[in-house]
């Protein structure tokens, strides 16, 4: 990928940030500090990388305000509150300049059904397919195969990759980015044993998206047995994310890869789940709580709690845990001994 911008460009995006040294060329690439050559933007974030800024071959960096090192001849610094935050901002302006803007319309190889309702600021990519009474908002993008079940709906301003299938009578909000592969409306695991069988629980529900959620690739989020699964406001959620019918996700949450959340689970605003952790049905997990990679929840979280294991445990009762099992070896050595010490003391049978 190719691509060039100035620093008064940069200048623009970094309100606020103090700039010292003398590098005036053009910004011709974004790498890590170890990685970069000289013309690259680069960044520290993480303070244990902080030796390599000196080393680093980057033209531009973007460091901590209390960042007191003088730039080399040739580069320059420029101190903000969060370089990660920064960096995001200047990766969005490359981003507008490699990524194809989409022309508004429908291409001819899609299909819509008569009965949906498409903006006129929006477009549709190549064999989409719009059923019934689906509703595609302003200056939303759907770029290829997408699917939208009837009645969906999708918000204005969102982006919907190649291959997502919105369900019947779901829908999603404003500025939503669904990933390749997501689907929306999926039967819920529903099944009741009858006789030596199994009979399907017939789902209902739908799923509701509301603004501004990101969802990654391949995830799938059941609509409800009945009523709906909803997911707030903000919350993102990553790829090969598996949740249930009937959950509740709160504002502003995020679900890392492979979290699972079983049926009707209800997570609160500010919720943190790291990859593979998991939540069994009908609990409820509380605002700002956080559950560390591959944790089981088994139970209902109070809100602001932090936990790790299966079943799961509060964070610094694990790894204190885990500090004596990494000693259990010695410790059972030293059992032995003991046992061995005991019998010896034993008075003789004659």
């Amino acid at each position: 990928m190719q691509f060039q911008f100035t620093l008064d460009e940069v200048r623009a995006l970094l309100e606020g940030s103090e700039a010292s040294g003398d590098y005036t060329g053009n910004i011709t690439g974004i790498a890590s500090l170890e990685e970069a050559v000289p013309g690259d933007l680069s960044f520290l974030s993480n303070p244990k990388y902080r030796s390599q800024v000196g080393k680093s071959q980057a033209s531009v960096l973007l460091v901590p305000r209390d960042f007191d090192e003088e730039p080399a001849s040739g580069k320059i610094y420029f101190k903000v509150d969060n370089p990660n935050l920064e960096l995001a901002r200047v990766c969005s302006l490359v981003e507008s300049r490699l990524w194809t803007q989409p022309e508004p319309g429908i291409h001819p190889s899609s299909v819509i059904d008569p009965t949906a309702e498409v903006d006129p600021s929006a477009t549709v990519g190549p064999l989409c397919y719009i059923g019934p009474g689906a509703r595609v908002g302003k200056a939303s993008y759907l770029v290829s195969h997408v699917s939208l079940g009837k009645d969906a709906s999708i918000g204005e301003a969102c982006w919907i990759a190649p291959h997502v299938l919105v369900g019947d009578y779901c829908t999603v909000g404003d500025r939503c980015r669904l990933h390749g592969g997501v689907v929306l409306g999926s039967d819920g695991f529903g099944y009741e044993p009858s006789g030596n069988q199994l009979e399907k629980l017939p789902q209902i529900g739908v799923v509701v998206i509301e603004d501004d959620v990101e969802i990654g690739a391949n995830a799938s989020i059941d609509r409800a047995r009945f009523a709906e699964t909803r997911i707030g406001a903000g919350t993102k959620i990553d790829n090969l994310v598996q949740i249930g019918h009937n959950c509740k996700i709160g504002n502003s949450s995020a679900l890392a890869a492979q979290v699972g959340l079983s049926g009707s689970t209800e997570l609160g605003n500010g919720v943190l789940m790291l990859g593979q952790s998991g939540a069994g049905g009908h609990l409820k997990i509380g605002d700002g709580a956080f559950i560390a990679g591959q944790t089981g929840v088994s139970k209902s979280v109070p809100p602001g709690s932090k936990i790790m294991g299966t079943p799961h445990m509060e964070l610094n009762a694990f790894h204190r845990m885990m500090v004596v099992q990494r000693k259990l070896p010695e410790f059972a050595k030293r059992i032995e001994n003991l046992r061995e010490v005991v019998e010896s003391l034993k008075p003789s049978s004659s």
